[in-house]
């Protein structure tokens, strides 16, 4: 028991039967159904990170073997494995090509992050797949589909998972806050839904993270806890940036960010979402979001954060003299 108090979340309540599962319905279904009719394709799980499809294999595979025959009818390879050729034409071929003695029925081999394989060691994996399907079964799970080469894509039934819809979360948070004596404010869960967009492992470790964190789990706290920029600060500082004079406006932004370590990043992605709520006229609003798209770019390759907030007060301060220009 005390073993078990010591588990992340994202493990501790991990759903052990198809039945646990909380969303995509037919996906499990049709799977459910190749189970019962003993006709298992093999599989292509993809998706982003956090919507099921790891929890989903590992569910099937304990549904198809008992506990003693888990190790020696599964074999489980994840990200932490080195899964170039070598290990391929070792370890997996090892294990699809020996038949068990004591049990019956096919082997299951789960490749997750599938897409972190090398191209010859994919390629490799096709002809094992190829030659061992009569008593071996593969399920790739990947998070870009386009990683996966299309002679392995063509072998297997694909399924998409999508992020979670957010009355799809609700219940399981609900249930964790529940058995973990969790205080919620009202605000709390909401905000943990809307950090985590679709992906149940992130909104698990946010709810974790702020619990032990904090003594009530509220939108701030969360917030916080995350190293997110509030709702307020960037009400503030997009009024600072439409109202406020350049080196002032400056200011102000750069000693929010010393003050509470948010990334422009961040903030960037939070001022997005604002600016489509703010009622500009269109050139104005075309004018900021081509601006916001070339700042993150630029972000993402590496180039400073002081320059590129300075470029993002100047965009916001010409969109300023273009609306005052069109008022006169």
């Amino acid at each position: 028991m005390a073993a078990s108090t010591n588990l992340p979340w994202v493990e501790k309540y991990r759903p052990k039967k198809l039945d646990d599962l909380i969303a995509h319905g037919d996906i499990i279904a049709t799977i459910r159904r190749f189970m019962e009719e003993d006709r298992l394709p093999h599989l292509l799980l993809y998706g982003p990170p956090g919507t099921g499809k790891t929890s989903t294999i590992l569910a099937c595979a304990r549904q198809l073997y008992s506990e003693k025959q888990f190790t020696s009818m599964v074999l489980e390879l994840n990200a932490s494995d080195d899964r170039g050729i070598g290990v391929v034409r070792g370890q997996i071929l090892n294990f699809a090509s020996t038949q068990s003695i004591f049990s019956s029925g096919f082997k299951l081999v789960i490749l997750d992050e599938a897409d972190a394989m090398t191209n010859d060691a994919q390629n490799a994996l096709r002809r094992i797949i190829e030659r061992y399907t009569e008593k071996t079964r593969f399920c790739l799970v990947c998070n870009y589909l386009t990683n996966i080469i299309p002679a392995l894509q063509s072998r297997c039934t694909r399924f998409r998972f999508g992020p979670l819809a957010p009355d799809q979360m609700v219940s399981r948070l609900e249930y964790v806050i529940g058995q973990e004596s969790i205080r919620m404010a009202e605000d709390g869960l909401p905000a943990v839904m809307t950090l985590a967009a679709g992906d149940m492992r992130k909104s698990l470790n946010i709810l974790q993270s702020t619990s032990l964190a904090f003594d009530v789990v509220s939108e701030d706290n969360v917030y916080t806890c995350v190293g997110h920029p509030l709702r307020v600060d960037i009400v503030n500082i997009v009024t600072w940036m439409l109202n406020e004079p350049f080196s002032t406006a400056y200011r102000n932004i750069m000693e929010l960010k010393t003050l509470k370590g948010l990334a422009l990043q961040d903030i960037l992605l939070e001022i997005h979402a604002y600016v489509h709520r703010i009622d500009f006229p269109q050139n104005v609003r075309i004018h900021l979001l081509s601006k916001m798209a070339d700042i993150e770019h630029q972000l993402a390759s590496g180039t400073s954060e002081q320059l590129q907030l300075s470029s993002l007060l100047g965009a916001f301060q010409v969109s300023r003299d273009l609306v005052a220009a069109a008022a006169t």
